[in-house]
């Protein structure tokens, strides 16, 4: 999140700390996706959409849970015609709101975002956009512009994000994002490539890091422009993480965090896809209470990942000082 006010930082640590269950759902509110990108997984899962009443039942058993961020993702969640009014049943709730779209459809869908918070578009480049996303990267602007000017009438207070994935492909054009992000009045952040299993070896032989040197150089000018200003949220701490590779730090993410798939099923996190539970049948209580041994276990023997929203949010959990002072999402 953005800053909290201290209400609800302290209805957060609340949670997190003292009743020690997760504030945030990020929820696959679909199944479907309006790209094939090469490098995720998430359109390949099938599986019958949940119907309104089905969500607005989840949110309800979230809320009562002590959830305080309804987040919408993984495939496209714009393809829902009413997707506008479950942000508005999350925000009634009392819910913060937040989604995070690939901005196909962000020009035609802009007026419908009134009650999503936080808004999140995945930019993965510029002039690599195409290739990677199969898409003109001028039809993505052109949404971005008129998401911007929609939510100045709306009266939102929150800039959007934009979300880049660090890859072999899109190096060079990061500092040309950054001073866009500049430009448009947004922010940025940044997180490198994840390798997960389902990707095949020539899509990943692709797309992976391979000039390693050049990968710390772009990371060093993200850091610096970083340092210089621009709106970069990453902190300097998680950026230096992202380019030395390193992974050294406690996971608090399940903590945190509680992912849940377009039919319900709890998962640990986005790395780990070992259902725990199905909250939409059996309850957020009862799912989160009967798999503690088995989440502590998955996060024991997890290898790690350096996923943004995970590793900064471990970090604050973790009272790093220079994550807690300038950390702006959540």
């Amino acid at each position: 999140m953005s800053r909290f006010d201290p209400f609800f930082a302290a209805k957060a640590l609340w949670q997190i700390r003292v009743k020690k269950r997760p504030f945030v759902i990020s929820h696959g509110v679909n199944a479907r996706c309006n790209m094939r990108c090469k490098f995720c997984e998430y359109w390949k899962e099938t599986g019958e959409e949940p119907g309104r009443e089905e969500i607005f039942r989840l949110l309800e058993d979230a809320k009562a849970f002590g959830i305080g961020v309804y987040n919408a993702w993984t495939t496209e969640p714009l393809l829902r015609n009413d997707l506008h009014l479950i942000m508005a049943h999350a925000k009634k709730l009392g819910m913060v709101t937040s989604m995070v779209t690939n901005g196909k459809l962000l020009y035609e869908k802009a007026e419908e975002l009134e009650d999503v918070d936080f808004l999140s578009v995945s930019v993965d480049g510029i002039k690599s956009y195409r290739e990677i996303r199969k898409m003109d990267f001028d039809f993505l602007l052109k949404g971005i512009k008129k998401a911007i000017e929609v939510r100045k009438l709306q009266r939102q207070k929150n800039p959007i994000l934009l979300n880049c994935v660090l890859s072999g492909k899109n190096l060079d054009d990061i500092e040309p994002l950054i001073l866009l992000a500049k430009d448009l009045g947004t922010k940025i952040s940044f997180e490198p490539v994840h390798e997960f299993p389902g990707i095949d070896k020539e899509t990943w032989n692709e797309i992976g890091i391979r000039d390693k040197e050049k990968f710390r150089r772009t990371v060093d000018r993200i850091i610096e422009l970083k340092k210089q200003g621009y709106p970069i949220i990453n902190s300097k701490t998680y950026l230096r993480m992202v380019r030395d590779g390193n992974m050294d730090y406690t996971c608090r993410a399940s903590s945190v965090i509680i992912n849940v798939t377009h039919d319900g099923t709890a998962e640990t996190c986005r790395v780990q896809h070992e259902p725990l539970g199905n909250v939409m049948r059996d309850g957020f209580e009862k799912v989160w209470e009967d798999s503690k041994a088995r989440r502590e276990e998955i996060v024991r023997n997890c290898e790690g990942c350096l996923f943004f929203g995970y590793t900064e949010n471990s970090l604050m959990q973790g009272f790093n000082p220079e994550v807690l002072m300038c950390y702006e999402w959540m």
